[in-house]
């Protein structure tokens, strides 16, 4: 019986469960707990450590999901002690009565030091501590780097030179951004490929840790249906959203830096781009999946301004609260700033498979509805009988919120008519799957580097052909300082977005309205 079979089945208790999965992930020799694994936090006292990394390892220490000699180890500039963090991180934890024993048992586990990003001798104390633990010299270290990119290189350095275990392996987790363009990241590329192996590097992008992101390999691969379909003869554009339903809200200052290309664009949607494109890999060995996705990066070209249309949010006077504010009236937003909070692109993949077929990347702040999804239209039904009534069939993998797939369709409306009418075919998880709990993106992620699975991490290759195909575009962008489109805040983006659309072959009709099924 599988994990999963388990998770639903009874009376298999919770322990049960989750012991058989970690010996399914860690294999025998690891399940008694003879290794010692040290997860250092660097940036302990920043926001991605209080409400992301400290969380996800609790959760994952208390479903028995860790090595059994696990210590966690926070590093930051703060003067803070280890009931500090945890005051920090509780609001985040979702902690129910009955943990409290073992929330208890996490936080023992627990260190913390103080020190300076860019001094050796913070690093040497660190080492030192690192070597005070059980497991000493022998334990496997996790250093995750919870930090600005500006410290990346000072940091990985000390790293380097003072704090590596000397007998067990050490891995190192990056967060994005990688870089703001593509001569920065092949600079901070070749800056930790020097002092690390690919293998060690752990480029982290949780979007490739989402449910349905994960999924889209089985749906393709897994499945017959879709092979013979699954190409420019059958589909006639590929849709890849992420909609926010609120604006930057206080955090501009951070946001007005990168913009909207870099936030989302170039890595969350051009990944599920990857995913959807690529040809069917030799196996599900992280290399082999890597290898297909650079293939698909090396077929498109740098994507053209006029193959682009940019929004900046204004603040809607019929709102309420933020809504009336626009990315101007945000305090920290630098006065007449051009970042664009909205930006539509299409890109083209110059393939035997894909040639022609518009893939249209769509992202952007303060507009409708919170949604991220992965959308292929197919082409029209040839010889078509019902006079043109036909809406054009649509797969939608329905990343957040509400995990779904669902198959847009027609059928014959009930009763006397006969006449055809949209439906689905519909996979919504919540419905289907009520008792199990999706893992959030950072704990498989999390997960993965404990494994030494770089599945879903992102290679140097993968992110130097990423920025090939949007340095131009974000050059020219910043260069020509052209104000973006204003949109209403609440709206679906500037109207010049769902024109760009039209005109590249993708074909709204405005009739049909996903229903979530009955719960």
């Amino acid at each position: 019986m599988s994990a999963e079979q388990k998770m639903s089945a009874e009376p298999a208790t919770r322990s049960e469960v989750f012991g058989q999965l970690r010996k399914e992930l860690y294999g025998e020799e690891h399940s008694s707990g003879s290794d010692t694994h040290i997860f250092i936090i660097l940036g302990a006292s920043g926001d991605l450590a209080k409400k992301k990394i400290y969380p996800t390892l609790w959760w994952l220490f208390r479903d028995g999901l860790l090595p059994g000699d696990t210590y966690f180890v926070g590093f930051a500039r703060s003067d803070l002690t280890v009931e500090d963090i945890k005051a920090a991180c509780l609001p985040h934890m979702k902690v129910s009565d009955e943990e409290s024993e073992s929330l208890a048992a996490f936080f023992r586990k627990n260190s913390y030091l103080r020190g300076t990003y860019d001094d050796v001798s913070s690093f040497a104390r660190l080492n030192a501590h690192l070597s005070s633990l059980p497991g000493g010299e022998d334990a496997k270290r996790l250093f995750y780097l919870a930090l600005p990119p500006t410290v990346y290189h000072h940091v990985s350095t000390n790293i380097r030179a003072k704090c590596m275990s000397s007998r067990g392996w050490n891995r190192i987790i990056v967060e994005k951004p990688f870089g703001r363009d593509l001569q920065s990241s092949h600079e901070l590329s070749a800056h930790l490929s020097s002092m690390f192996k690919e293998d060690q590097l752990y480029r982290i992008d949780h979007y490739l840790g989402k449910e349905m992101v994960q999924n889209l390999m089985v749906l393709r691969f897994g499945n017959r249906i879709f092979g013979p379909i699954w190409n420019r003869t059958s589909v006639a554009a590929v849709v890849l959203t992420f909609k926010e339903p609120f604006g930057t809200q206080g955090r501009g200052g951070y946001f007005d830096d990168f913009g909207i290309i870099r936030d989302v664009m170039q890595n969350h949607l051009l990944q599920m781009l990857c995913l959807v494109a690529m040809e069917k890999p030799t196996s599900t060995s992280p290399d082999d999946v890597r290898d297909e996705k650079v293939k698909v990066l090396k077929c498109i070209a740098p994507v053209a301004a006029s193959d682009v249309v940019l929004g900046q949010y204004v603040g809607d006077p019929k709102g309420e609260g933020q809504s009336r504010l626009g990315y101007l009236d945000d305090p920290t937003v630098p006065k007449g700033s051009c970042t664009p909070t909205f930006a539509s692109a299409v890109l083209y993949i110059r393939n035997e498979r894909w040639d022609g077929v518009p893939f249209i990347l769509r992202c952007g702040k303060a507009l409708n509805e919170r949604k991220a999804e992965v959308r292929l239209q197919f082409t029209d039904v040839p010889g078509q009988i019902f006079a043109d009534r036909c809406q054009r069939n649509e797969l939608v993998m329905r990343v957040q919120p509400d995990e779904a797939i669902y198959l847009k369709m027609l059928t014959k409306r009930p009763g006397v008519y006969f006449s055809p009418e949209e439906t689905e075919l519909d996979l919504t998880y919540k419905s289907r799957y009520k008792n199990v709990k999706l893992p959030d993106a950072y704990e498989r992620l999390i997960l993965d580097v404990f494994c030494g699975n770089q599945m879903h991490f992102v290679r140097s290759d993968e992110l130097r052909e990423a920025w090939r195909i949007f340095t131009p575009l974000l050059h020219q962008i910043e260069a020509e300082k052209k104000k973006p489109i204003p949109y209403v805040y609440g709206s679906r983006g500037p109207e010049a977005a769902d024109e760009l659309m039209k005109n590249v072959g993708f074909r709204y009709e405005g009739t049909y309205k996903w229903v979530k099924p009955h719960m």
